[in-house]
């Protein structure tokens, strides 16, 4: 049987990770989720033929995110498994690259309520971004915006602000970290209702839920307009992802109007506008 051959023409020896996630990106940025698994299931089979297991731990990887996002957990879990049975393969454990591999498992054992399992490999991947002087703020960010989540869920709240405040401070260093800042707001909104209850925590939780507004639509104008947080720094794929999913977040507090507005917006990406 002749094996139908993907857009992206595969290579000798290793995998071109970065086209393939590009690859990715334009995928995510139509939601088709189908072809995004296709594409990264297709160059998988491929790292395996060449004997790339550093495509294979990268692939891995983005499968175990894909499946979260999906809500596939068998095939989330799976994939988390099989990355970190890697990083001993590769003789990878201690590095930043064991410490990505330590968080996106981390995320996908929170997203399926598994949250010892969460903790306990959060806590791997702080071990050695923290250790190391090298480790990129956003990677750091990332870590702390999500282990925090971990916390809540176990109703470990205080470390769960802690860790969020952690994640704020780092991404006041990365280009196009509002983004990211405006989740972590939202995080922590949903931390400070859970740990003191609506009415205690109203008046902290609106200016939370302002300040996420600002990250992820853009600071207001005299003249009523917005200006759009995208930046060359964010894929619009991944702008209209974020947008998508904090809608119900801000819907949820009352905040009808920019909800309207993440999701018009995520509309008009995906539909190529």
């Amino acid at each position: 049987m002749i094996q139908a051959k993907c857009p992206c023409q595969a290579p000798t020896g290793m995998v071109p990770q970065q086209r393939i996630i590009e690859k990715m990106n334009e995928y995510m940025s139509r939601r088709d989720y189908a072809g995004a698994e296709r594409h990264l299931l297709y160059w998988l089979e491929e790292a395996k033929a060449n004997g790339d297991e550093r495509g294979r731990l990268m692939l891995y990887n983005e499968l175990a995110g894909h499946y979260r996002k999906t809500g596939d957990k068998e095939k989330a879990i799976q994939s988390a498994e099989e990355a970190l049975t890697l990083l001993a393969v590769l003789d990878f454990e201690g590095t930043v690259s064991a410490g990505t591999t330590y968080v996106n498992a981390a995320t996908v054992y929170n997203a399926f309520g598994e949250n010892s399992t969460s903790m306990e490999l959060f806590e791997k991947a702080r071990s050695i971004y923290e250790g190391r002087k090298e480790t990129d703020p956003s990677l750091l960010g990332g870590l702390y915006n999500n282990m925090a989540l971990t916390c809540t869920a176990l109703g470990r709240y205080r470390e769960a602000i802690s860790l969020y405040e952690l994640a704020l401070s780092a991404m006041d260093q990365v280009p196009g970290g509002r983004l990211e800042q405006g989740i972590t707001y939202l995080n922590m909104a949903d931390t400070f209702r859970q740990m003191e209850g609506m009415e205690k925590a109203e008046a902290r939780i609106y200016e939370l839920l302002d300040q996420a507004e600002v990250c992820l639509l853009g600071q207001q104008k005299e003249t009523g307009d917005r200006e759009a947080t995208e930046s060359p720094g964010v894929d619009p794929g991944y702008y209209a992802f974020v947008c998508e999913k904090c809608a119900p977040t801000f819907s949820y507090y009352g905040y009808f109007l920019t909800a309207d507005e993440l999701k018009n917006r995520a509309e008009k990406i995906y539909a190529g506008t």
